[in-house]
């Protein structure tokens, strides 16, 4: 608005062109433009529409009123008459005049004439806004291309603008997949997101739980906002158009060639110039609606009946062998929606692609009507995952409990029986329930032999992190690599190893079978289990145990792109994931930022069970940033929290309890890490005995300096690298080691260590007397912890450490220096004597332990 605003007053171009796609907000950019110009111009509309499109000088009727109707129709006569309403206008003022062209994309070529001829001319300053496609007249474009008119494109908010906006209207946080979601759904529409918003907000939908703003379901696209911009768009357009935009909102994905044989190969021209439909390449080419929520409020709006005789119109047109994918699913959807009676073979073929999209409540209704019996089985899985998406875990327990046994011999089996376990664990139940049921069939595929038995084995493995019999089961698998299960079980065999290898210090190696179990997805696209997500999970762990903070964040973005549909369901997982890898780096702020919406998601939908360990890494991070009511609130979340996978248990309870020192400061929590370290199930699992023994010492627990060396001996990676290089420098208690120590961790990427120690760095220089070292220790320290970015709440042995605190007038002439200015020109600046400047240059290099201004910068702290 501002530039538009400055390029009609300084009078540097005749004309500015504002070019948008529907409802991206040229009007009301317009309109803002013609308020803030009102005071010092002449203000003159014109409204170009398609019904006047074909009407020569149609929308200039209001300033040719005095014509003939012979006249009228003579360019030369138009232009007269509009240079005498001109004159008029200004004869009653000196102001100039503006005249404003809404959709001048809809100008007659005569009307674009003669506004040409205006522009040309100098009478008028003129404001068209237009769509790029069709675009302007050919004689509005000519002058753009002769430089008498500038042009202003709007385009879409991306994410971050949407971002922007969300944080603007919204009062609390607005995590990531809130954000994402509706900048897909929206498209960056501003008229559409405005809509969603508003009906989002009357469902329900978008809702406030503990200062979180959450999509408790899928947007809406039946609210009245959404209606309301429908009904508009369809009032500006043609019978044809209307009906073609219902048949690719009812059909869409459809056959570009469909849609043209039935409406008008010029018709659909006009549309995919609107930008209201695209057109995917392919044999055949298909179309559909710009938007999935628009095409949604499209086919609210048609009745059954008429959406009966649209189908049979498509019918005619289509040949259903070609049908696949997205546009398959719309064809039952349709067919069943019109109450036409479709095969139970199609329905279930159409459930499982509703169920690859993350269509949930599709799922589930097409699976629904399926009666057929030896289709039933399977059709109640699709049933139970969709609700296992949706967070329904008793009611997806319940149809599994009664389909996995028929499923047994089916391809699927593996699946339904590991989404039985899962589904049962969510509601606290362990392993052993479901394998109850599998001893009472014995016979199952082979009696004591059945993979039912071995994969239940191995979940029990899992569960209790049992490294040597899980390698013992895994090496047996790579060996004969056959069975009935296949791909399956090694899957899941090579993902519970690489969580127990990781557990117990052997990341590198756990990564390997991570990536082996990597290896066997393919084959396992479209499975009723969610073996990508599972897997994922296991990676992340091992990068994250190894110290490879880059890597693992790379799964997860990667993820992230390329399983968008996936996002609500797993999302709350993905974000833990990635505040588990900010909050091992030290970056508490940022961590606690991204696991505070993770908790919030994870209590709406929780596929992976993370929710308690979730709620522990939460309640830590809120009570070492000194949070006291989120971390009280978090830690009732944790003991209100049913039982989740119980690898986790250890690293759970272990932050719990340096949560609770770090919140009372009484020395109970400190003592129950120290007890916990102590524990059979700790010794056993010597990369969690790391992790909690890095807790004790961050509590400010020395004693455990020679237990961290010793356990991080036997720890692959990284970070037990670095950790062992600290505990090694610590022990020592030399300056010089400990300098170089923690710059070397710096560099390598371990801020949160190389802050550590700096800390010990400046507290042993300076109990040897080494003052100016042992300031540039504390400068460096602060430095980590800006880079860190955080309102760190210190352990003992840094907050005993000094800190350098700067006056302002320190650091007003400690900024000019580090600029270059010298000692004369600093005085000059700040009107003070050079002797002024002189001194307190001197006290503050005694301050930041530097000697000269080439080092000031390096040692300004933050």
């Amino acid at each position: 608005m501002e530039r538009i605003c400055n390029l009609v007053r300084n009078g540097t171009h005749q004309a500015v062109f504002i070019m948008a796609g529907p409802g991206i907000g040229k009007s009301a950019v317009t309109d803002a433009v013609t308020d803030r110009l009102a005071g010092t111009m002449s203000i003159l509309r014109i409204h170009a529409s398609s019904a006047l499109a074909g009407v020569p000088f149609g929308v200039l009727t209001p300033y040719t009123g005095d014509l003939t109707a012979e006249e009228s129709v003579s360019p030369v006569a138009v232009l007269r008459s509009m240079w005498s309403y001109f004159e008029k206008l200004k004869g009653t003022g000196s102001s100039p005049v503006l005249l404003v062209v809404d959709d001048a994309h809809h100008l007659d070529d005569a009307s674009a004439g003669v506004l040409a001829e205006v522009i040309s001319a100098g009478w008028a300053t003129v404001v068209a806004a237009a769509r790029p496609r069709p675009g302007l007249p050919q004689p509005l474009d000519q002058l753009w291309y002769d430089g008498l008119a500038e042009r202003v494109d709007l385009r879409p908010l991306n994410h971050e603008q949407i971002e922007e906006v969300l944080a603007h209207i919204l009062d609390g946080t607005v995590p990531g997949a809130t954000v994402d979601a509706i900048w897909n759904a929206s498209g960056g529409n501003p008229r559409l997101l405005d809509a969603l918003l508003h009906d989002a907000a009357e469902a329900g939908v978008l809702a406030k739980r503990n200062g979180i703003w959450m999509l408790l379901g899928e947007l809406p696209a039946d609210g009245a906002r959404l209606a309301a911009v429908v009904a508009k768009d369809h009032l500006r357009r043609g019978p044809e158009e209307q009906e073609a935009l219902k048949l690719i909102a009812l059909a869409g994905p459809v056959g570009r060639k469909v849609i043209e044989d039935i409406s008008g190969a010029a018709v659909v021209r006009s549309l995919l110039d609107q930008q209201m439909i695209v057109e995917a390449p392919g044999i055949p080419a298909e179309l559909s609606m710009w938007n999935g929520l628009f095409a949604g409020a499209i086919r609210n709006t048609v009745s059954v009946s008429r959406s009966l005789q649209l189908l049979e119109k498509v019918k005619a047109h289509q040949n259903p062998t070609l049908l696949q994918g997205e546009g398959r699913l719309r064809s039952v959807e349709w067919a069943l929606e019109c109450g036409i009676r479709v095969s139970d073979e199609e329905m279930l073929a159409a459930a499982k692609e509703a169920l690859l999209r993350f269509r949930n409540h599709s799922a589930r209704s097409i699976a629904a009507r399926i009666h057929h019996p030896p289709l039933v089985p399977l059709a109640q899985a699709i049933q139970a995952r969709a609700l296992y998406n949706e967070g329904a875990y008793a009611d997806a327990a319940a149809l599994l409990d009664g389909c996995w046994l028929p499923l047994a011999d089916d391809t699927e089996g593996p699946a339904v029986l590991m989404l039985r376990v899962s589904a049962h664990q969510a509601l606290g139940r362990s392993v052993g329930v479901v394998a109850d049921d599998v001893e009472r069939h014995p016979a199952l595929s082979g009696g004591e032999d059945s993979w039912q038995e071995e994969l239940l084995h191995l979940l029990h493995l899992g569960a209790d992190v049992n490294v040597a019999a899980l390698e013992d089961a895994v090496n047996g698998m790579r060996t004969r690599r056959t069975g009935t299960a296949g791909e399956p079980l090694r899957a899941l065999a090579e993902g519970l190893l690489a969580h127990a290898l990781a557990s117990a210090g052997r990341p590198v190696e756990g990564l390997e079978a991570a990536l082996l179990a990597a290896s066997e997805l393919p084959p396992l696209e479209g499975s009723l289990f969610f073996f990508p997500e599972f897997v994922l999970g296991r990676l992340v762990s091992d990068y994250l145990a190894m110290g490879e903070w880059e890597s693992a964040e790379r799964e997860i973005n990667h993820y992230a792109a390329a399983n968008s549909p996936g996002a609500a369901t797993f999302n709350g997982s993905l974000q833990l994931l990635q505040g588990y890898s900010l909050l091992r780096q030290g970056r508490m702020e940022r961590a606690y930022q991204v696991l505070l919406p993770a908790v919030e998601a994870l209590r709406l939908n929780d596929p992976l069970q993370l929710y308690r360990f979730g709620s522990a890494l939460g309640f830590y991070a809120a009570a070492r940033l000194g949070d006291a009511e989120q971390a009280r609130r978090l830690e009732q979340d944790h003991k209100d929290a049913a039982a989740g996978w119980p690898a986790h248990d250890l690293l759970a309870e272990a932050y719990v309890a340096a949560a609770a020192e770090y919140l009372a400061r009484d020395g109970k929590g400190l003592a129950a890490l120290q007890t916990l370290m102590t524990t059979t199930e700790a010794s056993a699992r010597t990369g969690n005995l790391l992790e909690v023994l890095a807790m004790c010492w961050e509590l400010g627990d020395p004693s455990v300096v020679p237990m961290v060396q010793a356990a991080a001996r036997g720890v692959e990676g990284r970070w037990a690298e670095a950790l062992l290089t600290l505990a090694t420098a610590w022990e020592g208690a030399d300056g010089d080691t400990l300098m170089a120590t923690a710059a070397s961790l710096e560099e390598a990427g371990f801020v949160n260590l190389a802050r550590e120690a700096y800390a010990r760095a400046s507290t042993v220089l300076e109990q040897a007397g080494e003052r100016r070292r042992s300031r540039q220790a504390v400068a460096q320290r602060e430095k980590c912890d800006h880079e860190l970015g955080e309102r760190f709440r210190e352990g003992r042995f840094i907050a005993a450490a000094p800190a350098v605190r700067l006056t302002r007038r320190e650091q007003d002439i400690v900024e000019l220096a580090v600029q270059g200015l010298t000692d004369r020109e600093i005085a000059q600046r700040l009107m003070v004597s050079v002797r002024t400047v002189e001194g307190h240059l001197y006290r503050t290099y005694v301050k930041l332990g530097v000697r000269s201004r080439d080092e000031l910068e390096s040692a300004l702290p933050k």
